[in-house]
């Protein structure tokens, strides 16, 4: 097949499909103009999010068999479209699942240990033991909001901590184990002391916490957002923080990453998170590691050549 890809991909990703007989167009620059000029003549597109799979584009795309995604999410993708035209869909959700996972641990320890806060006072030559007192994981209860690979890899790491973990996934059933008890999402916001978020951008999950959501919790949390910054705004962060809902929180993704796109309320509101030492930001590289990277190409490869065989 004719392969066009679109993004910056780890370069392995060219010899690892001509290997398998496949013609590969490699233009991580190409733009969307043309895209549309060209993708008639491609059998198959591999992507990450540079470039909207809309309606338009994928009309244009006339021999199209399959659009591989380099990643997890899917929400730039027209996918009812897809199952119309009956063009395959893969994503590598596994290639960065072990990445996501590790991030949102670390990411949770340096937050509950004060570990940003301290090396910087440490730094200036402040010395404040109990200023920086920490808390410890063991003991704790962890909500898991949706356990697909993401999920599933951070329950995994969070084993060795002895906490109790309680996971919802609307769609996934008979999931759970003895270390992972499955439940409603009524009984996650009934014990967990920490919610780590796992879910797609949805029409479902845009916005989905809520601050009357938040409000609903039985306990004060820490918040890991890992997944899609669109399922809670920066004006209800900083209102659960102020209220003290939130004890703090690990944000690997936001609301709006265009900073310079932000509207006036999104500005304000995010300098004020950016103010809080309880929270603790990274820009949208908890799967972006120099392992996953190559890992994408092999989940995605090890996709294409199973369904065309």
């Amino acid at each position: 097949m004719k392969i066009l890809i679109i993004d910056e991909m780890h370069l392995s990703i060219v010899p690892m499909l001509e290997k398998k007989g496949h013609e590969v167009n490699y233009a991580p620059k190409i733009t969307r103009s043309e895209i549309l000029e060209i993708v008639d003549q491609y059998d198959g597109l591999i992507i990450r999010s540079k470039t909207p799979m809309d309606r338009e584009l994928l009309e244009k795309a006339n021999n199209l068999k399959f659009i591989g995604r380099a990643g997890a999410g899917l929400d730039q993708i027209d996918l009812e479209y897809l199952v119309e035209r009956g063009v395959k869909l893969f994503h590598a959700a596994k290639g960065n699942r072990d990445a996501v996972a590790e991030h949102a641990v670390g990411m949770l320890l340096a937050l509950c240990n004060n570990i940003k806060k301290s090396d910087s006072e440490v730094r200036k030559g402040i010395w404040d033991r109990e200023g920086n007192r920490g808390h410890e994981l063991m003991g704790k209860s962890v909500g898991i909001l949706g356990y697909g690979n993401m999920g599933k890899s951070f329950a995994r790491r969070l084993k060795g901590f002895d906490v109790d973990i309680y996971a919802y996934d609307k769609y996934k059933f008979d999931f759970g184990t003895n270390a992972v008890q499955e439940v409603i999402w009524e009984k996650v916001k009934a014990e967990a002391e920490i919610l780590s978020i796992h879910v797609p951008l949805t029409q479902e999950t845009r916005n989905f916490l809520t601050i009357e959501e938040l409000e609903s919790f039985a306990n004060p949390i820490w918040l890991i957002n890992t997944a899609r910054g669109e399922v809670i705004s920066f004006k209800t962060l900083n209102e659960a923080l102020d209220r003290g809902i939130l004890r703090g929180a690990v944000l690997d993704v936001l609301e709006n990453e265009k900073f310079q796109r932000f509207t006036d309320e999104q500005k304000e509101e995010f300098e004020k998170l950016a103010q809080r030492e309880n929270v603790l930001f990274s820009p949208h590289v908890a799967g972006w590691t120099f392992e996953s990277y190559k890992k994408i190409n092999r989940v995605m490869v090890k996709k294409i050549t199973k369904a065309f065989k």
